[in-house]
C-alpha cells in the first residue's frame, strides 16, 4: 500500500476516518549538499514536512515526515541545508512524487476545472489554478526539426484570430504552434529551424509565399484532399449549369417563378455589357451586383445554363400537400388563411408564414424532383464500384443527356486516378488539363487555372507519398481541446496542451 514511501522509515499509521496519516522519518544516511556536492551526516536540527500522498480507499493520505537539517562541511559554502529524498520528496513540493504524477496525468487530459472536479472525486483536493500550474509544469517534448513538416491554420476565434500548427508529417508528432498565420511568422520560424526539406500544406498562398522566401529549395506539397475538394465544387457547379439537359430525363420541372425571370434578365444585362467591352468589375458596379455573381453569369454561354432544378427540402407542410392541391384545384381563389385553418385542424403545427412561403415557392403545385444537383454530383464523384446497380443505371442515363455531362463524368474519373501517388502523374496531370480546356466546361476551366497557379506543389502532391492529412487530424483534436476549456484558454496554455499531444 505504501510501497512508494519505501525510501522513508515509516513509524506509525493512524486512521482518522476521513484521512489516513502516515508518520515517517528519513533514514540516517549521509546527504549531499545541493550547492557544493559535499556529503554530510552532521545534524544541525530537525524539521517536520507535511505532504499529500496518493489516496487509499477513497480517503486522503497525509505523510508527516521528520527531515534533518545538516551542516555543510565545506568552508565558505552555505552553513546548513535540508535533506531531500529523491523520488519521494522534492524541494518546495506539498505532494509526493507519485501523487504529482497522477495529478499531472489528469490535468494533461482535462486541464483546470474539469481536472479539479475529477481529482476531487479521487480524493485529491486541488483548485483549478493549482491544476493549471501543474499542467504548465509538465515539460514539453524536446524540440527538433524534422525533414518533412506539415503546416495548417486553426481558429483561435473564428473569423478573427488564427494560429498555425507545425507537425512532423512522417511521425505525426507536434513540433510547434505559432501565434498567427501570417507569412512573416512562418518565414521567421523556418529560418530559425533549418533542415526542413519538404513542406505539406493546403492551397494557402500565404504559407506558399513564406516557404518560398525562407526555403527556396524546399519541395512544397499541396494536399490531395483539398485539390479533390476544389474539383468537387467545380463539378457541382457544372451539374447545376446543365440542369436544363438532365432534368428532362427525369421529367423534373425547372423553376419558372419570378426568380427565374429575374435570372434571365440579369444574364442578358451582364452579357450585353460584356459584348460592349465593359469589364467584369464595371459590370458589377453598374448592375449593383457582387463581382462573383457577375463572374457566375459571365461563365454561362447561354441563359438556360442559369436555370436550376427547384430545391425541395423537408417541410412541415409536406404531409398536407395533397389536401392543399385539391382545395386550390376546387377553388383557386381560396385565401391562404383558410387553408391554414384547415390543415391546422388536421394536425399542422407550423405557422402561417411557413404556409405562405410554401405556396409562393410553388411547392404546393410543382412535382417533387427525383434527384437534386448535389446528389447527381455526388454520384459522379463516387467510385463506380461503390454505386448500387440502380444508381449506376440512373447515372448513365443522366450523363448521356448532353456531351458536356459525359465529358464531365469522364474527366472526373480520369482525375480520380491521379490521386494515387505515382511518378507518372505529372505527365498525366498535363494531359488532363489539356483535355479539360478542350471541353465546354467553364467551371472546370477555373479549377485548372487554380492548378496552374500552384502547379509544382500539385504535381508534388500527386507524385509524392506525403499528405497534409495528419495536420488536419491535429486540428480536429485542437478543436476538442478548445471546446473542453470553453474557449477560455490563452494562447500559451492552448499551445502547451497541443504540444503535449
Amino acid at each position: 500500500m505504501f510501497s512508494g514511501l519505501s525510501p522513508l522509515v515509516i513509524e506509525d499509521v493512524v486512521d482518522e476516518g476521513k484521512r489516513i496519516v502516515v508518520r515517517a522519518r528519513t533514514p540516517q544516511d549521509a546527504a549531499v549538499c545541493p550547492v557544493c556536492g559535499a556529503s554530510s551526516g552532521r545534524v544541525h536540527g530537525y524539521q517536520l514536512r507535511t505532504v499529500a500522498d496518493v489516496p487509499v480507499d477513497g480517503r486522503r493520505v497525509v505523510v508527516r515526515v521528520r527531515v534533518r537539517r545538516l551542516v555543510c562541511p565545506t568552508r565558505g559554502c552555505r552553513h546548513t541545508f535540508r535533506e531531500q529524498v529523491p523520488g519521494v520528496l522534492e524541494r518546495y513540493q506539498r505532494r509526493t512524487a507519485r501523487s504529482t504524477r497522477q495529478v499531472k496525468a489528469v490535468v494533461k487530459e482535462l486541464a483546470g476545472r474539469a481536472g479539479a472536479r475529477l481529482l476531487a472525486i479521487l480524493a485529491v483536493g486541488v483548485s483549478r489554478h493549482t491544476a493549471l500550474r501543474a499542467l504548465l509544469r509538465i515539460p514539453l517534448p524536446a524540440e527538433r526539426v524534422p525533414r518533412v513538416i506539415g503546416v495548417d491554420d486553426f481558429a483561435l476565434r473564428r473569423r478573427h484570430r488564427y494560429a498555425t500548427v507545425v507537425i512532423d508529417a512522417e511521425t505525426h508528432e507536434r513540433i510547434d504552434v505559432l501565434p498567427d498565420r501570417t507569412a512573416d511568422t512562418l518565414e521567421a520560424w523556418l529560418r530559425e529551424h533549418p533542415g526542413v526539406e519538404v513542406v505539406c500544406r493546403d492551397g494557402s498562398t500565404t504559407y506558399a509565399e513564406a516557404v518560398r522566401r525562407a526555403l527556396p529549395d524546399a519541395v512544397q506539397v499541396s494536399d490531395r484532399w483539398h485539390v479533390w475538394h476544389n474539383l468537387c465544387e467545380a463539378a457541382l457547379s457544372e451539374v447545376k449549369a446543365h440542369s436544363t439537359c438532365w432534368a428532362p430525363v427525369l421529367d423534373a420541372p425547372l423553376y419558372a417563378g419570378p426568380r427565374a425571370q429575374t435570372t434571365l434578365e440579369r444574364w442578358h444585362q451582364v452579357h450585353g455589357l460584356l459584348d460592349q467591352g465593359v469589364g467584369l468589375l464595371e459590370c458589377a458596379r453598374r448592375l449593383q451586383l457582387a463581382l462573383n455573381t457577375v463572374k457566375r453569369y459571365a461563365r454561362a454561354d447561354r441563359p438556360e445554363r442559369m436555370l436550376r432544378v427547384p430545391k425541395y427540402r423537408a417541410s412541415l407542410v409536406d404531409p398536407y400537400r395533397e389536401h392543399l392541391r385539391k382545395r386550390r384545384a376546387e377553388d383557386p381563389a381560396v385565401p391562404v388563411k383558410h387553408l391554414f385553418e384547415e390543415i391546422k385542424a388536421l394536425g399542422f403545427t407550423g405557422c402561417l408564414n411557413l404556409l405562405h412561403k410554401y405556396i409562393n415557392q410553388g411547392r404546393a403545385d410543382a412535382e417533387r424532383s427525383h434527384i437534386s444537383p448535389r446528389r447527381l454530383a455526388r454520384m459522379i464523384l463516387t467510385r463506380p464500384d461503390n454505386l448500387k446497380a440502380e444508381h449506376r443505371d440512373l447515372l448513365a442515363r443522366l450523363i448521356a443527356a448532353c456531351c458536356e455531362m459525359t465529358q464531365l463524368a469522364t474527366t472526373v474519373r480520369d482525375f480520380a486516378a491521379l490521386l494515387t501517388p505515382h511518378a507518372g502523374n505529372a505527365d498525366g496531370l498535363s494531359r488532363w488539363i489539356a483535355q479539360v480546356r478542350a471541353a465546354d466546361l467553364p467551371h472546370l476551366h477555373a479549377f485548372t487555372r487554380g492548378l496552374d497557379r500552384d502547379r509544382d506543389a500539385v504535381i508534388a502532391g500527386l507524385t509524392l507519398p506525403y499528405s497534409n492529412g495528419p495536420t488536419e487530424g491535429v486540428n480536429t483534436k485542437t478543436k476538442r481541446i478548445a471546446r473542453q476549456m470553453h474557449g477560455r484558454a490563452g494562447f500559451n496554455l492552448l499551445r502547451h496542451r497541443i504540444l503535449l499531444g
